[in-house]
This record gives structure tokens, C-alpha cells and sequence, in this order.
């Protein structure tokens, strides 16, 4: 126990007399404190512009909160000259400063408990979960092949061998009980008759997953790898983003909550920035500047959501703001502080899918935030913190596609007509025909002008055509588009890249597309197992210079031996 003394913030020399005196009577040590909220004096202005930012309020006002621009960090040697006279007090704070220490501490993902009974991580319930899960898996491929049988080029003793490859993955991971949860929240959604989409992102390349209808995609059909999904060479969790009916994804939460309890469900806090354009418009509001001066100047930053363009950069980049800036020297003002403010956080709000379960109520876990606009428990840690608290993310999209989709089904059964969207076969000319035709109004992902004239410019005539254009339609890899077309064509012959590979890039005209393919490259030339492929496929997406060099060396000598 230490009494504190501040003289920075409401400095009282008779309120401090008794906490001296106090101190001393019951032999408490004393720390000198220097409450900062802002790192130097020249920063009060921008940080009081931001109090004002906060409370909705402006800085001109009086009723309001207000700091002094006493309260930077001082240096150490200002602090012992403010402590002169009590140079203990000033000594303590070394002392505590050593009694405190940090370490990271490594925690094993938490989850409840499936199966029921003790959460404690034993072999035994383990064990339960990996049985539990085999056995909806294995029940699940049966019905699965039943239905649509092996696709072509494969057995059905192929299909078994890759399940129990991934089971035992799964197994040793510990991950059967995620698995499960995952699937038990979507069969209940199925059987509610709300819309679930059919897999997105890497989780796609799950058996276990198609077999639990967590997704609905066979990952053998589309040459799709569990290593880019669950890396046995690299420990991290997995992450099924699941899409559901934009409308009803609160009933599968509510469901969630009901099954696992509500102090043990809850949404993920974020925080949103003061970026170039919204600092601006922040900061000459509460500097009480006309909106339409401040409109125009923020409408000279550059707009690019993908790639937010620093207010110092446009400042350099456009004359007017200097010319603006010499005009009226209110603007010189408003730019300085918000090159200052830029950056920090403005609000809090919660992640737009992300939901965390925990196998206790959360708040024995991480501190809680409460959101005003919500009932549902919140974590004040983000996403980032919230993994590395131990808790698990399961993303909770709600798709507006997928209720367009029901609502349209809804409207075509008034007519008489029932239309099962997972029996719609992949290969009806009609419909490649329209799309050749650019005749995709509303159609999710390809409805873009770019994106209609690449359709038309490619010709669509199978599903293997859709999904090569959409992983090609952004930017860097959309310069292969002509390419692919042309081969496409017969207007320009394939190229063989290597002849133990060709194989691997034939659908895709000969340019590689997908990480899967790099993942396969990397196996075939250079004796990657797939696990450490996806170990260089992250390396190339991190673009991290090191990690690039050190594959580049695994790459040369596995191709050359």
C-alpha cells in the first residue's frame, strides 16, 4: 500500500500536508505520480479538441471537461525537481516499477465442453469429443455418397482415407469439440429452415466439414486442401466463416446463448479511427467551423477504403490545403490538430460476425464492456487480445444474398413450383449462356460493370470458369485475365510451365490462380509436404523479406535434388 501524490492535477498543498502526515503516521511509503494524458505540452490543444470530440461537444464551450496543459509526461528530471523536497517519494516509483513484471502466458483454446460433464483438458473428454465426432462424420460421408455418390477420379475407399486423415489431424490438434459446435449450431439452423451458405474461405477444404454439413462442398471435387485449413506443421485454431440468412442470424446467437448459457456468449468489441477525411470533419466541428469549409476540405483527401491515405500525405499532395491554410489561419489550426488526432481511437462498437463461447461466464475470462445498443455481453478485449486470452471466434455472417435467395425460392413456390437450391445443377448452357451474355444484374459477386465485361470477354461454359474469373477479378491478378481467355479461346496455345506440373494449372488455362496451386507446386517440384507449403503460401501473402529468403533456399534445393 503507497500514498500518492500528485502535484499536477488539482494540486491541493493542504490536502497533501494530510496524506503526508497520514503516511507518516501509519508508516506508508510514498510514489510521486504524474497523471499524463498527452505526451507533451504542445499536444494539450489537439487532446482538448479530442475531449471535446467525445462529448459531442465543442471547445469553446463551458460546461465541459477540461484538463490543463500540466498534464504531459514530464522527464525524470522534472519529476525530481517537482519532488525535490521528497526525494523518497520519487525513489519509490524505481521500486515498484522492479516488483512489477510481464511474462505471456500461453493459453490453450477454451471451449466448452460438447459431449457435457468436466471441462478440464483430459485425455478422456478429449477422447469423447474425437469419438463423437467420428462418428457424425463417418454417418455423415455415408449419406453424403448415398446421395451424390464419389465424384469422378475418385473411390469411395479415397473418400474414407481422406476422413480419417482429417480426424486424426483434428484428434491430435484437440479440435474435435470446435468441430462439433460448429456443426450442431448449423444443423439446427438447417432444420429451422434458415438459410445457411454452402462454405466460405478455407474451411471449405474440410471432408469432416462437408461431412457434418458445416459446409456443403466436396473439397475432393474441387481439388480443395485440409492443410490450407488446419496445418498440422503450424498450431493455430481453425476459422469457419459461416454465412447465414441476414434476417435471422440473431435466432442461430439466441440459440448459441440458450444452448451454452448468456454470460457465456458474447460479441467482440472494435474500435473505430479518426481516418484523414473523419478527423478532419471531427476536429472543425468542435473548432466550430462553417460545414461547408470544412466539407471541402476534407473532400480533398483522396478516397481509397482499401488503402487509407495519411492526412500528412495529402497535405503534400494537394496545394489547396496550404493555399486554404494561408487564406484563413483557422485551417492551419484544424490541420495540425488533426494530424495529431489521426489515428486514435474515436468509438467503440462490436465485430460485425464474431461471437466467442466460453466454457464459463466470460467475465471470469476477459473484463466485459456493455453495449448500449445491445443486451449481449461484450469483450473489452478485441479480437486480436480475445485469441490470445484463450477464447475461440466463431464468425456469425449475416448475408443479404442468402435472403434474397429464400425470398426468391418463396415467391417461384406461389406459383407451384419448388426449387431445392442445393440439387441446381452445375452445368445448364442456359445459364452460361446469360452469363456470356453479361446478363447478371443482382447476381452476387459478378454484377459489376468490370465484372460483366470480363464474363463476357471469357465465355463462360462451366462452374470452374466462374470461380477462376472471381479469383482473378482484383487487382495484380486480373492481368492474367486476357491470357486465360485467349487459351481458353484456341487463340493462344498453353504454355507447359514444367512437365510435372502442368497437370495442376491444365483448368486454369496454365496460369496459377489459386494457393492451392502454389501449395501443390511446392509439393510436386520441391518435396513440400503440404503443411509446410502452407508455410510458404503464408510467406509469399505476409511478403516478408526474411521468411521469403528462407524459402526460396527450401524451394531451389528441393527442386534441384
Amino acid at each position: 500500500l503507497y500514498v500518492e501524490l500528485d502535484r499536477v492535477s488539482g494540486y491541493d498543498r493542504v490536502i497533501e500536508k494530510s496524506s503526508i502526515d497520514l503516511a507518516y503516521a501509519h508508516e506508508l511509503p510514498l510514489v510521486a505520480t504524474n497523471e499524463a494524458f498527452f505526451s507533451s505540452r504542445d499536444d494539450y490543444d489537439a487532446h482538448d479538441a479530442l475531449i471535446a470530440i467525445a462529448e459531442g461537444s465543442v471547445v469553446a464551450a463551458d460546461n465541459r471537461r477540461r484538463l490543463s496543459p500540466d498534464n504531459f509526461l514530464r522527464s525524470q528530471a522534472d519529476m525530481a525537481r517537482l519532488f525535490a523536497d521528497l526525494p523518497e517519494a520519487i525513489d519509490n516509483t524505481v521500486e515498484i516499477a522492479l516488483r512489477c513484471s510481464y511474462y505471456p502466458k500461453n493459453r490453450n483454446p477454451i471451449l466448452p465442453r460438447f459431449t457435457g460433464g468436466d471441462v478440464a483438458d483430459n485425455d478422456a473428454a478429449v477422447q469423447a469429443e474425437a469419438d463423437e465426432l467420428a462418428r457424425q462424420a463417418h454417418e455423415g460421408l455415408d449419406a453424403r455418397l448415398a446421395m451424390h455418390g464419389p465424384t469422378a477420379g475418385y473411390t469411395v475407399e479415397q473418400y474414407r482415407e481422406r476422413l480419417n486423415f482429417e480426424l486424426g489431424i483434428i484428434t491430435k490438434m484437440k479440435f474435435p469439440g470446435y468441430f462439433l459446435i460448429v456443426a450442431d449450431f448449423i444443423k439446427w439452423a438447417k432444420a429451422q429452415g434458415i438459410p445457411v451458405g454452402p462454405g466460405r474461405g478455407s474451411g471449405a477444404g474440410s471432408l469432416v466439414a462437408y461431412s457434418t454439413t458445416i459446409t456443403d462442398i466436396d473439397p475432393l471435387r474441387f481439388s480443395l486442401l485440409f492443410e490450407r485449413f488446419l496445418n498440422p506443421d503450424r498450431v493455430s485454431m481453425p476459422d469457419f466463416d459461416i454465412d447465414f440468412c441476414q434476417d435471422r442470424r440473431e435466432e442461430v446467437i439466441r440459440y448459441v446463448q440458450q444452448k451454452y448459457g448468456r454470460d457465456q456468449v458474447g460479441q467482440i468489441i472494435t474500435f473505430g479511427t479518426l481516418q484523414a477525411r473523419a478527423v478532419l470533419r471531427d476536429v472543425g466541428r468542435v473548432l466550430q467551423m462553417p460545414y461547408g469549409q470544412v466539407d471541402k476540405l476534407s473532400k480533398m483527401v483522396p478516397q481509397n477504403p482499401a488503402n487509407p491515405v495519411k492526412l500528412a500525405d495529402a497535405i503534400a499532395n494537394e496545394p489547396r490545403f496550404a493555399e486554404e491554410a494561408e487564406r484563413e489561419p483557422i485551417v492551419q489550426t484544424l490541420l495540425d490538430m488533426a494530424q495529431k488526432l489521426e489515428g486514435l481511437y474515436r468509438h467503440a462498437s462490436t465485430h460485425a460476425a464474431g461471437i466467442v463461447i466460453g466454457d464459463r461466464p466470460l467475465s471470469e475470462l476477459v473484463p466485459m464492456y456493455r453495449d448500449p445498443r445491445s443486451d449481449m455481453p461484450v469483450t473489452q478485449f478485441n479480437m486480436k487480445y480475445v485469441e490470445q486470452a484463450g477464447l475461440v471466434k466463431f464468425d456469425f455472417l449475416g448475408l443479404k444474398t442468402l435472403t434474397v435467395l429464400e425470398t426468391a425460392v418463396k415467391l417461384i413456390r406461389r406459383r407451384g413450383i419448388e426449387i431445392d437450391l442445393a440439387t441446381i445443377p452445375l452445368d445448364d448452357p442456359e445459364t452460361y449462356a446469360m452469363l456470356s451474355r453479361g446478363e447478371v444484374v443482382g447476381v452476387f459477386q459478378v454484377e459489376s460493370a468490370g465484372m460483366r465485361k470480363a464474363l463476357i470477354g471469357m465465355r463462360p461454359d462451366c462452374i470452374e470458369d466462374i470461380i477462376a474469373l472471381v479469383a482473378l477479378y482484383r487487382p495484380g491478378p486480373m492481368e492474367n485475365i486476357p491470357t486465360y481467355n485467349a487459351r481458353k479461346h484456341g487463340e493462344e496455345e498453353m504454355a507447359s510451365i514444367h512437365p510435372k506440373i502442368d497437370h495442376l494449372v491444365k483448368e486454369t488455362q496454365g496460369v496459377i490462380v489459386y494457393q492451392e496451386q502454389v501449395m501443390q507446386i511446392a509439393q510436386e517440384l520441391s518435396g513440400y509436404s503440404l503443411g509446410e507449403a502452407d508455410l510458404l503460401r503464408r510467406a509469399m501473402g505476409k511478403k516478408i523479406r526474411a521468411e521469403m529468403d528462407k524459402q526460396r533456399e527450401r524451394f531451389v534445393s528441393g527442386a534441384v535434388e
